[in-house]
């Protein structure tokens, strides 16, 4: 992970921790860290412990082993430190005390392995970030740029191929992944911010150059406590995270427009407006559809960029012209990057069209699973679909309840034929869930099986207007239940369908 003062920063004075009261042992400035680790079991000679305090348990319960294990030192809360005090006796290490341990964490991380890529803007919101990040990623490629795009599909770019469990990365592996990039010449990095991410201060130690909000509505609210806490989660990228002076995409159709860009103009942070609004800075002023896209025009600067998008969906244009304000946020000029929106390609899993069947009809797969994504999607497909739109989805087990009925009016509304069928019920009876949905879209088919459900929605299209939406798993391979990942692909699943129905010669796959 080399850099010129890499050695001096990977010391217990290097990484920034004298700084903070310390119980047990007197640290030595000197002592070389060897790695940071927030997991007991990862902890070996000369490595730093995190005791991060969670849902259930406090990381302080595993300090005693962290200890044995070698551990240089250890960052806990007060009450963590007396924890670790009370099981191994006395405290033969320092102990570093801070109220924060995960932010302390993010910025150990980014201490410790120190290299980033030169420009980094991050993708916050409800639903977009990994059709934008993925934008942005071909936007800077076209200008010649070495980029990669991190987020829920895993790392994606030239010669920069991860897969990924998380959509924001927890902080040891974002930076021990941005500072590989940085080794193998990635010089632009863009990255989705989950709200599970800036709550829990993951990406704090991000040196970045900008940031983007799509839009923000109901979703996760199993895990924070209130709407308006999952609010404040989102605008901690522009209000700690972003610096002073760096460039903030917001939206501005959005209802916390106002309140974000406040808070950005606080921080002295340029604003770059996108949306359909007459007020934006980067305004979308026309768009008409065809089966295969939209022929879209931008206007920015007084300038009108009029571009064919190869992309189905109003809503995907919002998440181009967001990609488009964080590259020009980012140092390229208007005329490059309008030049290179024709030539973006969609993001697996993302309104992507799986099938076609021998009467014209479309079969689209796209990730939406919340009330508003699935809305959005099903209005974005009604102008590619002058006949029968029919969907099939579901709701994920252990997350958000409230959202299910939800999700069942917005299908109610906006669906022809709504077929309610299995996401990932993961531990809870699969059943149960449907029944959930169905409260919102009563006369709704229920059929559990979900490659059934597909078949049955493949059948159900007529003609060469009709269209299916198979949302919410979009890109995942699988399908978890009772704590098993069976595997499971909508896009193969809604190919297989239509080859079965009308032969494998009129099954497009899983090219779009």
């Amino acid at each position: 992970m080399a850099g010129t003062n890499q050695t001096a920063q990977r010391t217990l004075g290097g990484l920034g921790l004298l700084g903070l009261p310390v119980a047990g042992a007197t640290p030595d400035p000197a002592a070389p860290v060897a790695g940071i680790a927030v997991d007991s079991r990862a902890v070996r000679d000369g490595f730093v412990f995190v005791a991060v305090p969670g849902v259930k348990l406090d990381g302080a319960s595993f300090g005693q082993f962290a200890v044995r294990q070698g551990a240089l030192a250890v960052v806990a809360t007060p009450a963590g430190a007396e924890v670790i005090r009370a099981d191994l006796g006395e405290l033969s290490v320092p102990v570093f005390l801070t109220e924060e341990p995960r932010l302390w964490l993010s910025r150990l991380a980014a201490a410790f392995y120190a290299r980033q890529p030169e420009v980094i803007a991050a993708v916050t919101g409800t639903n977009g970030k990994t059709s934008t990040a993925h934008f942005l990623r071909e936007i800077w490629a076209a200008a010649g740029c070495r980029a990669a795009a991190i987020g829920t599909t895993g790392v994606e770019g030239d010669g920069f191929a991860e897969p990924g469990s998380h959509t924001t990365p927890e902080p040891v592996s974002l930076h021990a992944l941005l500072a590989r990039l940085a080794e193998k010449g990635c010089t632009h990095a863009v990255m989705e911010a989950s709200s599970h991410g800036l709550a829990q201060h993951r990406l704090d130690g991000v040196r970045l150059t900008a940031a983007a909000l799509t839009h923000i509505t109901r979703d996760h609210l199993d895990y924070h406590a209130s709407f308006e806490d999952y609010v404040a989660a989102k605008l901690r990228l522009f209000g700690a995270v972003l610096p002073v002076g760096g460039t903030a995409v917001l939206n501005a159709d959005d209802p916390i427009f106002r309140e974000a860009r406040t808070l950005a103009q606080s921080r002295e942070q340029r604003v770059i407006s996108t949306g359909r609004s007459e007020a934006a800075d980067l305004r979308i002023a026309e768009a008409s559809y065809h089966g295969g896209g939209q022929s879209v025009t931008f206007v920015f600067q007084g300038t009108r960029y009029p571009v064919e998008l190869a992309l189905v969906g109003d809503f995907q244009a919002e998440n181009v012209a967001t990609a488009a304000a964080l590259a020009l946020g980012t140092g390229l000029e208007a005329r490059g990057v309008f030049d290179a929106l024709p030539h973006l390609t969609g993001v697996r899993g993302r309104m992507q069209l799986a099938a076609r069947r021998a009467n014209g009809a479309s079969v689209f797969v796209d990730y939406a699973h919340t009330p508003d994504a699935l809305a959005s999607a099903l209005k974005a497909l009604r102008p590619h679909c002058p006949g029968n739109l029919v969907v099939v989805f579901g709701a994920g087990g252990d997350r958000d309840r409230g959202k299910r009925p939800l999700m069942g009016q917005a299908a109610a509304q906006y669906a022809d034929q709504v077929i309610v069928t299995d996401d990932n019920p993961r531990s809870e009876p699969p059943a149960a869930i449907r029944g959930a949905v169905l409260a919102g879209c009563p006369d709704a088919t229920e059929i559990g099986e979900r490659a059934a459900a597909i078949l049955a929605g493949v059948d159900a299209l007529r003609g060469p207007g009709d269209c299916l939406l198979v949302a919410g798993k979009g890109h995942e391979q699988g399908q978890e239940v009772a704590g098993r990942i069976l595997p499971f692909d909508d896009v193969s699943q809604a190919a297989a369908s239509v080859a079965a129905l009308d032969g494998a010669e009129a099954a497009l796959g899983s090219k779009p």
